[in-house]
């Protein structure tokens, strides 16, 4: 055999000297991931040991040798500010805290569970892909900030995503580094017999058992499962191997640990929670784990279960394409979920039903995402645009609703600033703002003091930290060349790459042929010139990572590389390698414009332009994502227009061209423009419009605060309305259901009048009178509206508004309602009437989506 085994293991740590101890409490709670004076002391303990360890503080503890922490126990500077960064942790996890001031009663009795498939919250901790796993990760540390009651819950892969290795052509190959977890910032978690804590999961002829670990990220606790255990079989040990690796048989089995397993490990450490957030459709299985439980815990039935869950569930979406959905065959659904849907009471034909939008197609597949949005009354896209395409997607499941009230709504992503922002800057802000732009980063009165920064000082900054980039992908280019030759790379190469003067464009993208991270080569000779001239030169510095399947994209990376070092660019180009956290924060902090061109609109919402404003970079994009909502002329450059040709390749022409014009006419010569002492006076005015316009817009502290102000606490009080006096509430709602929907086809508008006039001045008021039978129904179970607005083509309404109508008289079951509209618009105006079912716990149209509307 190549190595033993071993029957018994031990955690292994060294013993730090007394006065030292604080440091493996700070190292332990990944606070310092977003704390400057932490990363400070833990990199000033060995600066390259720092590096190479890739700003891990455990393995930098682990790591140091006796004579150098006898030289930091006597070094009383590093004790001072030892102490200090231990009384900040301490003072921010006993600080009073948002959620407290504003829900000063509900800390006992809610609890938030955040499922995610992946988390990014350092390079130290390789578990995460790209933006949906930073966006998860930037989200704990808001909620963090913000003290709310949650937990994070995922998967510990043992490989991580891949390293990225780039051989002579340029071609992508990945490479899968074993993680040590006990060199991470984590702690395996343990029963009262110190035994690890485990939790198991059914899959087909076998059962799958997963250990826990735990993350602390300032206030948050993150559990993240791991099967690499002893009990399991080899091929059960590789679930938690690779992240968004495998095929669908390897998906599945990690989505129903993410979700079956998760929740099965928040009740093996005593946590129920009120409301579920499922970060994508990965984690949707934990809806069948809920409900289980929640029957196993009442005795209630299956319907009643379901009645009370779907109310304590969230559910966001970032995908803006239809393949994009993880979809599963009927057959490996039966197969690897079907006992688990069975023990909870569903019948496999209702599973089925549940992940499709025509619910009875038998050729339609399950769609992890449909099975979220049935099992969640709060559904949100992430970005404005984004929730208006994925309601176009979905339109299907609620037929009798227009696109615009289909109840997806929006909760546009934002980033985390404390992570991201450049320690030089955020001392800027502390000088010119105070202290309260750490304190409240979504509050926009706060950044209004950016104005006050004095031109110089902040255009100082921002060489500064273009100096740190350049510097920063020399040593990164001077690794990567080192590696693929063997040999110490030639400094007159290395030292020509970049320059720290000149404007530089950053370009940082998952390599997917949407993203078109070539677009820039349209034209190489115009590209060519650009970066070349001889007054207004520019650099970008390009990277990314293609996924190992995706040979297409593997070529967009070749044909980047193969121009940087063939066609004289490389000067003025750059690709740094193996894209990951650290190199994302040297790029959005040392930028002055940030590209982003994907074909609108593919982007969902995109966050790494988010990154660079608050660090005074300027966006530049496709009218596509966040951009979309938070363009203007004077924050940043759009490259195009809203509309799009349905040509691929002439639209791709198109958006190059603008491109190019933007660089060349206005992004350069504004750059450029040096009149008062040298300074780039209307580009610094533009940096400070975006810093104050859309750093708090686009801040995780306005994120969080809107999930937690729109979903999580009507959630929660939904939940705790239902499920209480022996859930009286839930089965009176579902109650309710079953006889509105039988009722329903009886309900009819059998007679519409007004008072208007064929002409009507504006502002008048028309009086809208319905008569309507609600068969078996009473007028408090109904919502009669008129739905107004402009008359478009077909007679379609534009822009409609619902108007509610109020009860006036009955006879028999023919109601009488009546309202007012009052005509604000000049044009064309028209309304409709219709009749909705009303219930105040039972969500329309996200759990019963009738309506009945006036005859056409």
């Amino acid at each position: 055999m190549k190595h033993p085994k071993f029957s018994r293991s031990f955690e292994v740590v060294s013993e730090l000297p007394v006065p030292l101890r604080p440091l493996r409490v700070l190292a332990m709670n990944l606070r310092w991931s977003w704390d400057h004076d932490t990363r400070d002391l833990f990199r000033s303990v060995d600066k390259e040991l720092w590096e190479e360890v890739e700003h891990n503080p455990v393995e930098l503890i682990e790591r140091l040798n006796p004579e150098r922490l006898e030289r930091l126990v006597k070094d009383t500077g590093f004790l001072n500010r030892l102490a200090s960064c231990e009384k900040a942790l301490a003072d921010y996890m006993a600080a009073p805290t948002w959620f407290d001031a504003n829900y000063p009663k509900r800390r006992d009795s809610v609890t938030i569970a955040y499922f995610c498939a992946e988390f990014g919250l350092s390079e130290a901790l390789p578990i995460y892909s790209g933006g949906l796993g930073v966006l998860a990760g930037d989200h704990l540390k808001a909620a963090s900030d913000l003290g709310l009651p949650l937990v994070g819950v995922g998967l510990l892969y043992s490989r991580g995503y891949f390293r990225q290795r780039l051989n002579h052509d340029g071609w992508q190959e990945e490479v899968y580094p074993q993680i040590d977890f006990f060199g991470l910032p984590l702690q395996l978690v343990r029963g009262a017999d110190e035994a690890p804590s485990r939790i198991s999961i059914e899959m087909p002829d076998r059962t799958v058992t997963c250990q826990i670990w735990k993350a602390q990220i300032g206030r948050i606790p993150l559990y993240l499962l791991d099967s690499n255990v002893l009990e399991n079989a080899p091929k059960d040990q590789e679930i938690t191997d690779t992240l968004y690796g495998g095929d669908e048989e390897m998906r599945i089995r990690q989505e129903m640990i993410l979700g079956i397993g998760g929740m099965r490990a928040l009740s093996a450490l005593g946590i129920k929670p009120t409301v579920c957030h499922m970060n994508e459709g990965h984690s949707a299985f934990l809806a069948l784990e809920r409900i289980r439980q929640f029957m196993a815990e009442t005795g209630s039935d299956l319907s009643t279960a379901r009645q009370v869950i779907v109310s304590g569930d969230v559910f966001t979406t970032h995908t803006p394409v239809p393949a994009g959905f993880d979809r599963f065959t009927p057959d490996l659904l039966e197969r690897y979920v079907g006992p688990t849907a069975k023990a909870s009471g569903f019948a496999s034909d209702q599973l089925l039903k549940l992940g499709r939008i025509e619910r009875d197609n038998q050729g339609e597949p399950f769609n992890m995402a449909i099975f979220a949005m049935a099992n969640s009354n709060y559904v949100n896209g992430v970005s404005q645009l984004h929730a208006s395409v994925t309601r176009e997607m979905f339109q299907a499941r609620w037929p009798g609703y227009p696109e615009d009230e289909v109840p997806i709504v929006a909760i546009t992503n934002g980033v985390h600033t404390h992570t991201w922002i450049s320690h030089d800057m955020a001392e800027l802000f502390d000088e010119y703002l105070g202290q309260d732009w750490r304190r409240n980063t979504g509050d926009p009165e706060v950044w209004r003091g950016v104005e006050s920064i004095p031109d110089g000082e902040l255009w100082a900054v921002r060489e500064n930290l273009r100096g740190s980039l350049v510097r920063f992908a020399r040593r990164r280019v001077q690794r990567d060349l080192e590696r693929r030759s063997m040999v110490s790379a030639d400094f007159s190469v290395v030292g020509g790459v970049l320059d720290p003067r000149i404007l530089t464009i950053g370009f940082a993208r998952r390599f997917a042929s949407y993203k078109r991270a070539t677009l820039m080569l349209s034209d190489r000779e115009r590209l060519l010139k650009i970066l070349l001239h001889p007054e207004r030169p520019l650099q970008i510095v390009v990277a990314g990572k293609s996924h190992p399947k995706d040979d297409e994209g593997k070529r967009l990376i070749q044909d980047l590389f193969n121009f940087i070092t063939e066609s004289g660019a490389r000067g003025r180009m750059a690709f740094l390698e193996d894209y990951d956290m650290a190199v994302a924060r040297a790029m959005v902090q040392g930028v002055d414009v940030w590209l982003n061109n994907p074909r609108r609109p593919n982007e969902a919402s995109g966050t790494s332009g988010m990154k660079v404003v608050p660090n005074g970079g300027i966006n530049c994009s496709v009218l596509d994502g966040w951009w979309d909502e938070g363009y203007s002329q004077h924050v940043g450059f759009a490259i195009g227009e809203r509309g799009n040709t349905r040509d691929d390749v002439q639209q791709d022409w198109i958006d190059s061209r603008s491109l190019y014009a933007l660089l060349e006419n206005e992004i350069s010569p504004k750059f450029y423009h040096r009149v008062d002492n040298g300074l780039p006076t209307e580009w610094i005015r533009m940096v400070k419009r975006s810093i104050m316009e859309l750093g708090p817009r686009f801040s995780t502290g306005r994120m969080v605060r809107d999930y937690a102000e729109r979903f999580y606490m009507p959630a929660a009080t939904s939940y705790e309305v239902l499920r209480a006096d022996g859930l009286a509430a839930a089965r009176d709602a579902l109650g309710w259901r079953d006889r509105v929907q039988k009722a329903w086809p009886q309900v009819r508008v059998v007679r519409v009048t007004d008072d208007g006039q064929a002409t009507s001045s504006l502002g008048h008021k028309v009086r809208v009178r319905a008569e309507v039978d609600l068969g078996s129904l009473q007028p408090d179970e109904v919502r009669v509206q008129a739905v107004a607005g402009r008359v478009g083509p077909n007679r379609d309404l534009l822009r409609a508004q619902a108007h509610d109508l109020e009860h006036q008289s009955g006879d028999g079951s023919v109601h009488a309602f009546e309202g007012v509209l009052k005509l604000e618009r000049t044009g064309h105006f028209g309304y409709t009437v219709r009749v909705l079912p009303h219930h105040e716990h039972v969500h329309v149209p996200s759990e019963l989506s009738l309506v009945c509307w006036q005859p056409g």
